[in-house]
């Protein structure tokens, strides 16, 4: 009863938000080589272009290059702290090289690399209740305890800090959100969790086709507690399943157009119930949670029906 309970108060945010603006900060960390340098920026660009298409509700700031400097890093992140408020989404994404010596994680960028640590007191200094943030580097792994924050979901191209090769999952990361079947539910949105469902399928078959060893193993957490997993179970994967990460087809139409925005606002909320009462559907009484769930989808239906018109 006590997890119930804690899973119950985690997820009562969730079903309460209206999702206003989000914040996108996507960082291309530090190459090395010139391919790798090309590579890293060419995915974030690739990304902050998807990000900005998606509505006129999104705020994204990309720092590549030269210009990806810890102090550019943190003045970012200050900018972003300044300006979300409590009822905004913040997603930072991480492309690159990482370093883990055993005991402490870094991002390495251009000049002096930024810890676990230092990320994590960043990104607890923005009031966004929902946050996502997306190490796609190697080693990674090694970042995800001090990263752990209430109402922020983490994901990591490796589980462990000991998996130090260079990665392809940032590659993955960016195709599931240019894929339009990364869209399972077929909602014209593409939430966290479907993107890192598609994104470590292809990351397993890239090893499978070269015939090579797989060198990383992507999680997530978006729990306090409990070890990172590779899908979702439990008490993980309520907030990677709720949170947009890119809106497509007619909810990006909807996004852009005054008329329909707060319908849109309306449709995401719901689903976001949905998916919370999904969650608590094993501590409910099933008459209860019948009867709410029929509620929900009678409503999103009718939403759904005024955003076509």
């Amino acid at each position: 009863m006590l997890q119930i309970a804690i899973l119950c108060a985690f997820l009562g945010p969730l079903a309460t938000h209206a999702r206003a603006n989000t914040y996108y900060v996507v960082v291309s960390g530090l190459g090395g080589e010139p391919d790798y340098e090309q590579r890293f920026s060419a995915e974030a660009k690739d990304l902050d272009k998807l990000f900005r298409s998606s509505g006129s509700t999104v705020h994204s700031f990309i720092l590549a290059g030269q210009d990806a400097t810890s102090t550019r890093v943190k003045e970012t992140l200050s900018i972003v702290a300044r300006s979300a408020q409590s009822q905004d989404d913040f997603i930072l994404i991480l492309i690159g090289h990482g370093s883990y010596d055993g005991a402490t994680y870094k991002f390495n960028l251009p000049g002096p690399d930024l810890s676990a640590e230092e990320i994590a007191e960043m990104c607890n200094r923005i009031s966004a209740r929902r946050q996502l943030v997306v190490d796609t580097s190697s080693a990674s792994g090694g970042a995800i305890q001090p990263l752990r924050h209430p109402g922020r979901a983490i994901v990591t191209a490796t589980k462990s800090g000991t998996e130090k090769n260079a990665t392809v999952f940032a590659r993955y990361w960016v195709e599931a959100l240019q894929d339009p079947s990364a869209d399972t539910d077929k909602s014209d949105s593409i939430s966290a969790l479907e993107a890192f469902t598609y994104a470590t399928k292809k990351t397993a078959s890239f090893y499978e086709s070269q015939k090579r060893l797989a060198t990383e193993h992507a999680v997530f957490t978006d729990a306090t507690a409990g070890e990172p997993v590779r899908e979702a179970s439990g008490s993980q994967g309520a907030l990677m399943s709720s949170l947009t990460l890119l809106r497509i087809g007619s909810t990006r139409q909807a996004a852009n157009d005054p008329s329909k925005r707060t319908l849109l606002e309306k449709k995401e909320d719901l689903e976001q119930k949905i998916d919370t009462l999904k969650y608590q559907k094993a501590a409910m009484d099933p008459a209860d949670y019948k009867k709410q769930l029929t509620s929900m989808l009678l409503e999103l239906a009718r939403v759904q029906q005024e955003l076509d018109k």
